[in-house]
């Protein structure tokens, strides 16, 4: 079949459409990182453990990780338009009743609502701008989408924070609803609907072998450094996220034109160049960001709100350079923009590694901030349009869906991994400051800087020792992330997309975009 290109549509209604998809990615982005904000909260009115609190927090993007392949092709075949407005009704409807769920049970089942509604949004918000956004404007449209994605979990975590401080939790779900009501209205006049004709059926077995192999790896991410990598539901996890991979790519490289994703795309060096700076990228960014409240709560003693106001910087400067990227690009090209990018994000590593101190506070560790933030903006935007371009019109909700999994892998990889080279230099660092501490409080000390700061009482100096032993930990991991950013700089360099990138859409015939209002 032959593609018809998407209706022009004028300035004004491109501005809506892209602020339309903007609000409803920032309702799903926020509700990622917002809960984290209110654990004791949630603990104390629920009476809930510590594992329940963290599966209430894990739960969405567990679900969410599963379901957007499956569904972002399911809108390719449904049309965009009505998958994105029941998406907002099914993620609104999830938040409203978790802002009055009366116990620990109904908040995980409309977390997994949620997760069910944010699966259908995500994919279908970038979808919808490279379907509608001309070929001269997506690369701009692009950029503003990535900025969002990138640092819009920091200034979802930042509002939150304030509703917390000044409010109440549960005020938390009303951030997300607002947003839900604003992005339906603007999408019901302003989206057109695409869809795409397809000859070949519904990959239905594909679809849920994804499910089963994200599922399952995601959790083993989730869940390995607070159950342990060898306790049995991490290795049943593994094994099934293994083999539903294997199956996965085998059913694929079968199914071929009518495969829910073409893997043999992976062996061109555009979409393997663009998904692998995103993983790592996004990885490296989940990996500091979580370490970086505890070092302003724990090590310098800021408030939950003080510590995401320390944070908007590197948002911003991320969000900035998201929208400067695609003028980069084009001058340029890919493979310079994202190098450059990832050589900032380097760059901005080391000066934490080098710099950050007690001593030296927020300042220590501001430059590095700012030069990560800069990097991530102008590597993420290229590669989220390597991604999109590599894959025919016809398919860009599973495009949009692959960007997503590949973001939603690499945060979940940085946490667990980083997250446990801090934990082990810390304790690493920290016993040679226990002798002569008494046992129980030496082996509190040894669980973490909150805990050895409670345990601590009045004892400076061992508050001080973890500290510094929190400082040591961290600077080890930033070194190792800084090692990982230099090897992906050197195979971006050498592998980095082709300029300018060709879609394999202008090389052979896809199925027929319909679209209308």
């Amino acid at each position: 079949m032959t593609t018809h290109p998407p209706a022009v549509l004028d300035a004004r209604r491109l501005r809506t459409i892209l602020i339309a998809v903007s609000v409803a990615l920032m309702a799903v982005i926020a509700s990622v990182s917002g809960l984290n904000v209110a654990q004791t909260q949630l603990a104390v009115e629920f009476g809930a453990s510590q594992n329940t609190i963290l599966w209430i927090i894990n739960v969405y993007t567990l679900t969410l990780a599963a379901l957007l392949l499956p569904l972002g092709a399911i809108g390719d075949r449904l049309g965009r338009k009505p998958m994105l407005l029941a998406g907002l009704a099914v993620f609104g409807l999830a938040n409203l009743v978790a802002g009055f769920a009366p116990n620990a049970e109904v908040m995980l089942a409309t977390r997994v609502a949620g997760g069910l509604g944010a699966a259908m949004i995500m994919p279908i918000t970038l979808a919808v701008i490279t379907a509608t956004f001309p070929d001269d404007q997506r690369g701009k449209a692009i950029g503003v989408w990535t900025g969002v994605a990138g640092a819009g979990g920091l200034l979802g975590m930042f509002l939150s924070a304030l509703l917390v401080d000044v409010a109440d939790w549960r005020w938390l779900f009303a951030l997300p609803v607002v947003l839900v009501l604003i992005a339906a209205a603007m999408t019901l006049t302003s989206v057109p609907n695409s869809r795409e004709r397809s000859p070949h059926a519904f990959d239905t077995v594909g679809a849920a072998m994804s499910l089963l192999a994200v599922a399952g790896l995601i959790f083993v991410l989730q869940e390995g450094p607070e159950r342990g990598w060898t306790a049995p539901a991490t290795l049943l996890s593994l094994a099934i996220g293994l083999l539903a991979t294997l199956g996965f790519v085998i059913w694929e490289r079968r199914r071929a034109a009518a495969a829910l994703l073409d893997v043999r795309l992976f062996t061109e060096r555009d979409l393997a160049s663009g998904s692998l700076t995103l993983l790592v990228v996004f990885g490296v960014q989940a990996g500091i960001a979580v370490v970086l409240f505890p070092f302003f709560q724990a090590v310098l003693g800021w408030s939950g709100l003080l510590a995401t106001v320390a944070m908007l910087p590197m948002a911003g400067a991320m969000m900035l350079a998201s929208t400067l990227a695609p003028k980069a690009t084009a001058r340029f090209g890919f493979r310079s923009t994202m190098a450059t990018g990832i050589a900032l994000t380097t760059a901005g590593l080391v000066l934490m590694a080098l710099f950050a101190s007690v001593e030296g506070g927020f300042l220590s560790i501001l430059p590095g901030l700012l030069a990560m933030g800069i990097g991530m903006g102008l590597s993420m935007t290229p590669a989220t349009e390597v991604i999109t371009s590599s894959l025919p019109r016809a398919e860009q909700g599973v495009a949009s869906a692959l960007n997503d999994v590949t973001r939603e892998f690499g945060t979940a990889l940085g946490v667990a991994l980083l997250g446990a080279l801090v934990a082990t230099g810390y304790r690493n660092s920290i016993d040679g400051a226990l002798d002569g501490v008494p046992q129980d409080t030496a082996d509190t000390a040894r669980e973490g800087i909150a805990n050895a700061v409670a345990a601590a009482g009045d004892a400076r100096d061992l508050v001080r020792a973890a500290q510094q032993s929190f400082v040591d930990g961290w600077q080890q991991a930033l070194w190792v992330g800084a090692a990982v950013m230099g090897a992906l700089f050197l195979y971006i360099v050498a592998r980095g997309p082709k300029d300018p990138v060709v879609s394999p859409a202008e090389e052979a015939d896809s199925p027929e975009v319909v679209a209308s209002r």
